[in-house]
């Protein structure tokens, strides 16, 4: 491996513990491609520790998305679409419910919450094992020569140096705190999940899927919750499906605070959170303040700059080319913190395990870095893939592209009579030419996931707006909707679904 290091010496470089293949970081990006390289053939180390919060909590291995992210998020989000069907279950003939006798425990559900999570960890230490792949539970630097130094996180702190030809930087992302006083009185998604008292009245500071996710799922499990957005939300999404999205959140109970800041904390007594705002916002106390309001790298101990890992100044993160190679040869780079991805746990999966391939079995694949699909797990879902309305328009121009849309009622909203069906809203947007390539496609609605994953993959491969209206429907079923789209923006009519069978 040929680093820029300063001061190289021979003794670090002969008393190191040889790999192919070093990997530091053991999310979804960091094992995915820990368990490639061993499977083929390749002998694999993997250093994995975690930075306490301020509040003195760390978690397994397996990285955000296992631990304090996409799962525990996930299970509180149907916890929450639980109770809601408790309240229409009379309506489907159900008896013996008393309404006034249901609640919830909150320390039920972070039991079976991190109980799953304990699962997950002994898992992935399970596969390492019996991949032959070595784990260290430690922090890693750079030293001398280009070797990794680790160290490991518990109180003995040995230190053993490693060496390899190939090194893979995975480490992830962290909650960003705001710079004010009191900051730290809050917490943030890393903490919320093993809260051990339920969070009470919640301010939620953010505007992007994190906080409008955590500020979902509370409300929906009878927290008295209240986002501070500065600006647009969820600004990367199509905004007419932001729309409908946030109109649902509001109509769930969700107080929403626009247009000023937090300017400090202060701590009042009986564990309550005196915010003061900014612009005559007044003052305000809480219970629980969740700072959701961005991630950022933290790499400072890996001192990358002994070896000229290059990063981007503002964001922090590093520059890799498709390739996830970095400015320095023999040094990777995949999943979120590269400059320039976007934050997901499936691409980080793909990144690792395409990166391991090209590495050991003379792959040239790489990853495709558009038309990603995702979802945001707000009460009603948000899914897309592609551009958006906005950025179509800006790419092709207004007269270049057509919009199709429909608004549609869930079938599972019928019989209870649902007033979510109002915000439930589809669009597909397709090129104005003969080609008519469908270029975006956005879903609010229930299973919003489970309906974008298939069109996901048909949008990879590239379809018209033509094979959608020319595919036989399932019926009766949401995702039937895309199908069923005729009506576009520019004929002004109605696009309400009007009856069901013909």
């Amino acid at each position: 491996m040929l680093l820029q290091a300063k001061q190289p010496t021979a003794r670090l470089l002969s008393t190191a513990i040889q790999y192919d293949m070093i990997v530091i970081g053991g999310g979804s990006g960091g094992l995915s491609c820990s368990k490639r390289a061993a499977e083929l053939g390749a002998k694999v180390a993997l250093v994995d520790a975690v930075e306490p919060t301020p509040n003195g909590y760390s978690w397994g291995i397996g990285g955000t998305c296992a631990n304090v992210g996409c799962i525990p998020k996930k299970l509180m989000h149907q916890a929450a679409i639980v109770g809601k069907e408790l309240k229409t279950a009379e309506k489907y003939g159900w008896k013996g419910l008393d309404q006034s006798k249901i609640s919830h425990n909150w320390s039920t559900l972070t039991k079976v919450v991190n109980d799953r999570i304990k699962g997950n960890n002994w898992v992935y230490k399970v596969q390492l094992r019996d991949m032959g792949i070595k784990y260290y539970n430690a922090f890693a630097e750079f030293v001398e020569g280009g070797n990794v130094l680790v160290t490991t996180a518990d109180k003995k702190k040995t230190q053993t140096l490693l060496s390899a030809p190939n090194i893979i930087l995975a480490t992830g992302l962290r909650p960003r705190y705001p710079d004010v006083p009191g900051a730290l009185l809050g917490i943030t998604s890393d903490d919320l999940f093993t809260l051990s008292k339920p969070p009470g009245k919640v301010l939620v500071v953010g505007a992007g899927y994190v906080a409008l996710e955590c500020a979902g799922f509370l409300a929906g499990v009878n927290q008295d919750v209240e986002v501070l957005i500065r600006s647009r939300p969820l600004k990367e999404f199509d905004k007419d499906c932001v729309n409908f999205v946030m109109g649902q959140l509001k109509s769930t109970g969700v107080k929403v605070k626009e247009g000023v800041e937090v300017a400090k904390v202060e701590e009042v007594g009986n564990g309550k959170k005196k915010v003061y705002f900014t612009e005559n916002g007044g003052v305000e106390e809480y219970d629980t303040v969740i700072w959701a309001a961005g991630r950022e790298p933290r790499m400072e101990k890996l001192k990358l700059d002994y070896v000229g890992v290059k990063r981007n100044s503002k964001s922090g993160k590093i520059l890799a080319d498709e390739y996830d190679k970095t400015s320095v040869e023999g040094i990777y780079a995949v999943g979120d913190i590269v400059e320039g991805r976007l934050e997901l746990t499936p691409l980080a999966i793909q990144s690792g395990r395409l990166l391991a391939e090209r590495l050991f079995a003379g792959s040239k694949q790489t990853v495709r870095f558009d038309g990603i699909a995702t979802t945001v797990f707000t009460p009603l879902e948000l899914s897309t893939v592609g551009l958006t309305e906005e950025e179509a328009k800006k790419k092709y121009g207004e007269d270049g592209i057509e919009v199709y849309h429909s608004h549609y009622t869930p079938f599972e909203y019928i019989v209870p009579q649902n007033e979510d069906k109002a915000y439930c809203y589809v669009k597909a947007i397709c090129l104005r030419d003969d080609t008519q390539k469908v270029v975006g496609l956005h879903f609010v609605g229930p299973n919003a996931a489970e309906v974008m994953q298939g069109y996901a993959v048909a949008f990879r491969v590239g379809i018209s707006i033509s094979d959608l209206q020319l595919t036989v429907a399932i019926h009766p079923c949401s995702s039937e909707e895309f199908v069923k789209l005729q009506i576009t923006k520019r004929s002004g009519k109605d696009p309400r679904v009007q009856g069901c069978c013909g």
